[in-house]
Parts: structure tokens; sequence; C-alpha cells
């Protein structure tokens, strides 16, 4: 588990992809990832979050990490795409002890969305960010949601029509302060930059729960009992 705050912004050292195909096509790949302050304790086997995906260290050598990433998580999030020189947010997982001072992040990414739009303001910048439908019921405003792995509160969303060329999905709007755009890879995302988006896992749990409740009432009204 992780708080969506970044400690320290990463980069990629090295790729190796297993299979013929490239990136997301790929059956699977090792990252080499360099971040001195998150392999200050980390030991195999530890879980850190590189942009937003928890993904398990297989090896350390200095102020360097490796992970294995497998299909599935190449195909659904930004790894996919990652190359050597990339830039990464790190997060090390939670202890007893650790500070709660986002959300509660898992590091199971949702789906990915696209920066649309950037605006800045007096001490922060306002990103708009466009995903799927199947997220857009996750997504309220003042809701959470990590993006890259960060956690970040959504100021508003706004669904989009589909049809008529229109993109159908929704936009949502985070807003990031300085520290932030400093700390994170979000303070050079522009228009047309890939993120990974995890919602809030309260969200879906009672999703989950609603949708579970209401098949039960109607299997019991389908056997004429009462609830």
């Amino acid at each position: 588990m992780f708080t969506g705050i970044v400690e320290e912004r990463g980069r990629i050292v090295d790729v190796h992809l297993d299979g013929a195909q490239a990136g997301a096509d790929a059956g699977s790949a090792r990252l080499t990832v360099f971040g001195p302050k998150v392999t200050s304790d980390v030991g195999h086997g530890d879980s850190i979050a590189v942009s937003g995906v928890c993904l398990t260290v297989v090896g350390r050598d200095g102020d360097r990490f490796t992970v294995d990433v497998m299909a599935e998580t190449l195909r659904r999030t930004t790894v996919g795409a990652l190359s050597a020189g990339d830039a990464v947010n790190l997060e090390r997982s939670v202890t007893p002890t650790t500070r709660l001072g986002g959300h509660i992040v898992q590091g199971h990414v949702d789906g990915t969305g696209i920066v649309v739009q950037r605006t800045r303001h007096p001490g922060y910048d306002e990103i708009r960010i466009r995903t799927s439908t199947e997220l857009a019921r996750y997504l309220a405003a003042k809701g959470s949601v990590a993006v890259d792995g960060i956690s970040l509160t959504v100021i508003d969303v706004v669904d989009l029509i589909a049809g008529d060329g229109g993109p159908g999905g929704v936009e949502f709007t985070i807003g990031i302060i300085p520290e932030t755009r400093t700390a994170t890879t979000l303070g050079d995302a522009q228009i047309g930059t890939v993120v990974n988006l995890e919602v809030d896992v309260m969200a879906k749990y009672a999703e989950r729960l609603l949708t579970a409740g209401s098949a039960g009432l109607e299997n019991v009204h389908e056997r004429g009992e009462t609830a």
C-alpha cells in the first residue's frame, strides 16, 4: 500500500524486453531504475510504486533497483512505453509508522488518461485529463485520484457526449502546487501526455457492495421471498 506522496523523481536506466515485440506488445520486461532515496533501505521482495504501478524489487545495485513487469502491466499502464532516460515517480510502500499524507493507494492502475489542457495560475497549475467512460463513475468533485502515483484531489468532472465525432468518456481537473510541479513528472506533463490513473479504492468497494446487494435482493424477489 502507498500514500500517493512521491518521494523522488527517479530515472529509467535500462529496459530489457522479453519477446519479439517492443513496448506494450512485449511478453514481459525487466526495468532498472535509478532512485537513491528509495533504494536506501530497499530489500529483495519489497514494493516500490513506479509512476503509480506497484512493482516488486528483484535486485539492487547501489542506488539502482530492478523490477520485473508482466505483459498485463505493459498493456494497461504507461510502463510499456518507458525507455532509458525517462523520468518516473517513486514511492516506497508504507509501514505501520508511516504518515498517511495522501490517500490509500494500492498501486493497481485502473486505466490511463491523456492530458488535454494545462493552465498556469499564480501558485498552482490546473491540469485537465480525459479518460474512459469506465472510470467516470469513480470520479467525483473533491474526491481522490492517483495520477502517475501522485495523490490528488479532483476539482471537477465533466461527462463528454459521445457521437457526432465526439470522444465520449469524461474529463476531470486536478491542481498541482509548485512543490508537486518540481518533485514529480507532472511538472513536465504537456498536452498529449499519457498518465496512469488509480481511482479511490473505497469507491470501487462501495460499488461492489451495492451491486452485490442489489443482485441478492433480485434473487430474493424472484423466489417470492420476503427480504
